[in-house]
């Protein structure tokens, strides 16, 4: 089957790696999530652990048809844009995997934070530069903080372009995360986005041409810091007071 390159699409042909995104992921019993099903690889390895269901999220018709055919009860194949879809409307406490397309992964993140509530976990692969940034092995973006605001990441693996189809210009990485329970992360995404985008506009500008010295004195920090600098504490200290503003 000819891949469609404005999809994004590289298919995942290692054996091994497949095998450590199931172990990783742990299945058996849970309501399952795959975003970008392709041609099924991972999603009869999936199968194979026995999760209670396991609902295939695939934006090309044609691979969505062909996901059809696996014929197992247990899966639901929706064609659908995983940058769109709630995934609440699936479950309540869902456990997601996916190899994430490189040009649309950012808007994947995005709709996994919006659907925070109903996600417990997961497992995803991603261009491995972006794996570092959102699990805070590199300088993150506002997407990162946005993600790690809502979910405890950690980088598994690196993956080589030649365990792909067609073989990509760049690694992939591995990770796995899961929801924090914890009290205090903002609950108005929209504001808080807003809040973290502006933040990171420029970020490397020192923190007292972006807010008044009061605020950053009651937020106990260093005007001369600067957004690319701060802890993800320090961030949500900062918003909290500039939500009070």
């Amino acid at each position: 089957m000819r891949l469609k390159k404005g999809l994004g699409q590289h298919l995942l042909i290692s054996g091994g790696v497949v095998e450590k995104i199931v172990s990783e992921l742990e299945p058996e019993g849970l309501d399952v999530v795959e975003i970008g099903g392709g041609t099924g690889y991972l999603t009869r390895e999936l199968l194979k652990k026995g999760p209670r269901s396991l609902t295939v999220i695939e934006i090309d018709p044609r691979m969505a048809e062909r996901l059809q055919t696996i014929g197992d009860p247990r899966l639901r194949v929706l064609e659908a844009d995983a940058t769109s879809f709630d995934l609440c409307t699936v479950g309540e406490s869902l456990i997601l995997c996916g190899n994430l397309p490189y040009n649309v992964w950012a808007g994947i993140i995005e709709r996994v934070i919006i659907c925070h509530p109903c996600v417990e976990r997961g497992v995803f692969m991603l261009q491995k530069e972006t794996a570092l940034k959102l699990t805070g092995k590199e300088k993150p973006g506002w997407l990162g903080i946005f993600f790690r605001t809502y979910f405890d990441a950690v980088y598994l693996m690196s993956v080589p372009a030649r365990f792909f189809v067609p073989k990509p210009k760049v690694s992939s990485g591995v990770v796995r995360f899961s929801k924090k329970h914890a009290e205090g992360v903002p609950s108005e995404l929209k504001k808080y986005k807003e809040f973290l985008t502006s933040l990171f506009t420029s970020p490397r500008k020192m923190l007292r041409k972006k807010f008044p010295q009061e605020l950053l004195a009651q937020a106990g920090i260093e005007g001369t810091r600067r957004a690319e600098e701060l802890s993800l504490e320090e961030i949500l200290r900062l918003y909290n007071v500039y939500g009070g503003a």
